[in-house]
């Protein structure tokens, strides 16, 4: 067998301060990182839910989310990636914050780059190994047990296993939560994980206005405050997935208080 080519690793940077990012990511691209680059804590949860790096570099101070909150929303989701926080906060109780958080590692601003390439190298090899898939006997070919007369169906049409509970539903929407599936009528959605924790939260208090910390504290696990516009602008993503022309809209806003899912 062909020697296996060795696995790059990639950073996602977020970093506010063009002028720091830019150095930073041409250093690490040199190292022989493969970076991707962004300015805010939006941006930095946008790219981690499209691609998971083996690593996250997080500033501290950024507008809107900050990096101590992306990692405070990636453990709360369960995300166990390696995150280095860079900060200019230099006194102990900011760094037990930052640690609180979840973060593994900090360097202090200003900072020597090959502190940065050391604490990184440290924090990928904490990480296991991927374990490599063995060759073995092709697998057999199964087919989905058949449907008993009167079953019901699964929301794409395909005859669906009855079991009690599989989905959950309201409002035209389905979702089998074991599966990660949701559905619209006979359209399915494509869903990031973030979008269908959110979506099934709703659904299952449709008809119920959820306020902002307790949509918060279930998604996330943290109350941002409110001049915070995590929340917003993950809704925003899930009514473009939504919304059909001509249907009616299923996430109201409820001001001052929250959201609710209901179909007017």
């Amino acid at each position: 067998m062909p020697p296996t080519a060795p696995h790059t690793p990639t950073v996602l940077l977020a970093e506010d301060d063009r002028a720091i990012r830019n150095a930073l990511e041409r250093a690490l691209t040199l190292e022989g990182y493969r970076v991707t680059a962004v300015a805010d804590g939006v941006e930095a949860l946008a790219q981690v839910h499209r691609s998971r790096p083996d690593v996250l570099v997080l500033d501290v101070m950024m507008p809107g989310i900050d990096g101590l909150q992306v990692c405070r929303v990636l453990r709360a989701e369960g995300d166990r990636t390696p995150v280095l926080i860079l900060t200019a906060l230099v006194e102990t109780a900011d760094r037990i914050e930052g640690l609180d958080a979840g973060a593994d590692d900090y360097v202090v601003k200003p900072f020597d780059v090959e502190e940065v390439f050391a604490r990184l190298r440290a924090l990928l090899r904490r990480v296991p190994p991927v374990p490599s898939v063995s060759a073995g006997p092709p697998a057999q070919e199964t087919h989905p047990p058949r449907t008993p007369p009167g079953a019901p169906e699964a929301p794409d049409g395909r005859p669906g296993v009855p079991e009690a509970g599989r989905f959950v539903g309201a409002a035209g929407l389905r979702m089998d939560p074991r599966a990660r599936r949701a559905w619209r009528g006979r359209r399915e959605l494509e869903l990031t994980r973030t979008e269908f924790e959110l979506l099934e939260l709703l659904l299952r208090n449709a008809g119920v206005v959820l306020d902002h910390s307790t949509i918060y504290d279930r998604i996330w696990g943290y109350d941002f405050g409110p001049g915070s516009k995590n929340l917003a602008v993950y809704v925003g993503y899930l009514r473009r997935k939504l919304d059909e022309p001509g249907a009616p809209q299923l996430i109201h806003t409820v001001r001052g208080v929250g959201y609710v899912l209901r179909e007017d």
